[in-house]
């Protein structure tokens, strides 16, 4: 699992620094596909469940899941959350990042530290003999306190030979709860953090979670093993 999310780790360094202004979101997918064929991995999102693409670039407002578009072309103060995966001899890799494009405004900055910070205390939260929503509740609390939104629609998850296993990994909740942590599980921790309400819809693509304030969202994602040395983040290069 190392190997696959070292793949993964490095394709995501590529496309932030290739987020620009002036770059479709389309490009961002060609890139990630040659990559990933270079290094002699699969795609863990094309394909599944119908999913046409490689990588998920979600704009703005966009929550997750946001589909690549030639016609989408990024400007000077969006910010950008890609989300992406490989499958490499049978183990899958899943990690996403936010990055700005360009200067973009204080409050945007801070939205996607925030949402960075809460992903680093949900890691250090997942230790053998915790609980599982001692995970959830260091994203919740980190969050709300700077004074943003937590989604509740979309959660992390087990991962290893699938890309979706038991158990779901909430957001939020009350800590010590939850399943026991035990050595050996791998988790998919990702905080989807809004600026404004927490409520999100999905476009008629069926695809693409939006904000249904139109404030910003961001999202951050690591694939980490619990050892008895403590977290081991699959997905850090």
């Amino acid at each position: 699992m190392r190997t696959a999310n070292l793949i993964v780790a490095e394709i995501l360094e590529l496309l932030r620094g290739s987020a620009a202004p002036g770059i479709a979101t389309m490009d961002l997918e060609r890139i990630a596909e040659a990559e990933i064929k270079r290094r002699g991995a699969r795609s863990a999102f094309k394909g599944y469940r119908d999913y046409p693409y490689c990588l998920c670039t979600s704009v703005n407002s966009e929550v997750v899941h946001g589909m690549p578009s030639a016609k989408r072309m990024l400007k000077e103060g969006d910010i950008l959350s890609m989300d992406f995966g490989v499958l490499h001899d049978g183990f899958y890799g899943d990690s996403a990042i936010t990055v700005p494009v360009g200067a973009v405004s204080k409050e945007a900055m801070r939205l996607i530290k925030v949402t960075a910070e809460s992903l680093e205390n949900a890691i250090e939260a997942a230790r053998e003999g915790g609980r599982l929503m001692d995970i959830s509740h260091a994203v919740q609390s980190h969050v709300e306190a700077a004074g943003f939104s937590v989604v509740r629609d979309f959660v992390g998850h087990g991962i290893g030979r699938e890309l979706h296993e038991p158990p779901q990994v909430p957001n939020f909740g009350a800590p010590g709860r939850g399943v026991r942590l035990k050595a050996g599980m791998v988790l998919a921790i990702e905080p989807m953090i809004n600026m404004g309400a927490s409520d999100v819809k999905v476009l008629e693509d069926g695809w693409t979670a939006v904000t249904v304030d139109g404030g910003l969202s961001a999202h951050f994602e690591h694939t980490v093993a619990i050892t008895a040395k403590g977290p081991y983040v699959l997905s850090r290069l």
